[in-house]
């Protein structure tokens, strides 16, 4: 009796467990329609030179142009995060994710920029790109649909790299979306095992943040008149998480530029509360303290990875920020970070 019950329980859990399975399975949608062509201008007023005016009609285009493959990236970032989860199928969904990727790669998605502005922009959604693929690559049986994806990724990044060092404005070379451009790097170095790409990678972390006042501004992001403070935000994001994949490659950049990054990022935590640091640089109430905007998780899920590799950081003031704004999510930095490095913390 007692090997009859051991048998019956065995055979329930190998149900239970085929039926979480095949459940997980079906659930795998579809991939959506490659998104090739972009082509769209600036969000800003075309008088306004420090971008800091938006054009309300340009900001709704590039929002429309955009929407598909950033609606993509949050479905692609919310399932691939599921690998994290206790008694997940991390198979079953890495398979899922990786198919999806692969219709889009053999399709050439994103290949074709019309744009200056599209291609100072892509970088980030790359990124995205490349740091779900870091989470379900491990996992993966689909090894042919991984062949399709890294030349496809090899080709986008080769696109951006040749852009930044030849095409790109003198101001954008220094800003976050050179940060965004050095993730996409950073990520894809790792996919692909390029040391040529983490080496740009690291140079262009290098040409953002060597360019940080000695309060830690950056001036790029100062210049952007009442969004100051929300661009220094989004620049720290791709410029952390870059930081964190050099080091566990045994790059390290902290000490950069007299500690270029701390410096960054304590200029931006000591003003969440007021914003009056850069309200003196700039002389603009910044967004978020004029109603217009609000901080979210968004702002802050560097938070996350920044606290993992800098000992030396002022940690309860990160840990608070971390807290305050919970849950950190991103789909630009693949997701939740607290589950994508709950096991690094």
């Amino acid at each position: 009796m007692k090997h009859l019950a051991l048998l019956s329980f065995a055979l329930t859990c190998a149900l239970h467990a085929f039926g979480t399975n095949a459940a997980q399975a079906a659930t795998c949608k579809d991939a959506p329609d490659p998104v090739v062509n972009l082509d769209y201008g600036s969000r800003y007023q075309a008088d306004s030179v420090t971008r800091s005016e938006l054009d309300p009609k340009a900001d709704a285009e590039a929002d429309k142009a955009l929407k598909p493959v950033d609606t993509f990236l949050r479905d692609l970032t919310s399932t691939a995060n599921g690998v994290f989860k206790e008694g997940a199928d991390k198979q079953a969904i890495s398979d899922c994710v990786v198919g999806q990727i692969a219709v889009w790669a053999e399709a050439g998605a994103l290949t074709d920029l019309q744009s200056p502005t599209a291609n100072l922009t892509i970088g980030s959604r790359i990124a995205g790109f490349g740091l779900v693929l870091l989470q379900v690559l491990p996992h993966t049986s689909r090894t042919d649909s991984v062949d399709i994806i890294k030349p496809w990724l090899a080709s986008l990044m080769q696109s951006q790299t040749s852009y930044w060092e030849t095409d790109a404005p003198d101001k954008a070379r220094k800003g976050n979306l050179r940060g965004w451009a050095a993730l996409a790097a950073a990520t894809s170095a790792d996919i692909l095992d390029d040391a040529t790409l983490r080496a740009w990678a690291e140079w262009s972390e290098g040409y953002v943040l060597c360019s940080a006042g000695e309060d830690g501004s950056l001036p790029q992001e100062m210049s952007r008149g009442k969004y100051a403070l929300k661009y220094q935000l989004h620049a720290i994001a791709p410029l952390v998480v870059t930081a964190l994949l050099l080091e566990r490659r045994g790059v390290d950049v902290q000490g950069n530029c007299n500690n270029a990054l701390a410096r960054v990022i304590g200029f931006a935590v000591a003003d969440l509360d007021t914003g009056a640091a850069t309200k003196a640089i700039t002389g603009k109430t910044q967004t978020f303290f004029d109603g217009s905007d609000k901080i979210t998780g968004f702002n802050v899920a560097w938070a996350i990875p920044y606290l993992i590799f800098d000992k030396a950081a002022d940690r309860d003031a990160i840990e608070q920020l971390a807290q305050k704004y919970a849950p950190l999510t991103s789909s630009k930095l693949g997701g939740d970070q607290g589950l994508i490095w709950k096991n690094d913390r």
